[in-house]
């Protein structure tokens, strides 16, 4: 079963929209927000079965540029 993280991220200013355009470009989430707060951009990934997390996060989406911060927040258990 793929784990279900959700990631925020703060961008360069004026390069929110770069950066979303790059995820979508790469087909790697399930939802892309743009959001207000200390975080520009809140997605919904899924990570394939037996990959690791911070691994497949680093080197799928924060090699892309303009973003400066990310947090994630990994699920357990849906309700």
């Amino acid at each position: 079963m793929s784990t279900c993280v959700f990631v925020q991220l703060r961008c360069k200013p004026g390069k929110a929209y770069d950066v979303a355009e790059e995820i979508v470009r790469r087909e790697m989430f399930s939802e892309l927000y743009s959001t207000s707060g200390d975080y520009d951009l809140l997605l919904k990934l899924y990570i394939p079965e037996g990959e690791d997390v911070g691994k497949f996060i680093n080197d799928n989406l924060l090699d892309i540029k303009g973003i400066r911060r990310s947090l994630t927040t990994l699920t357990f258990k849906a309700f």
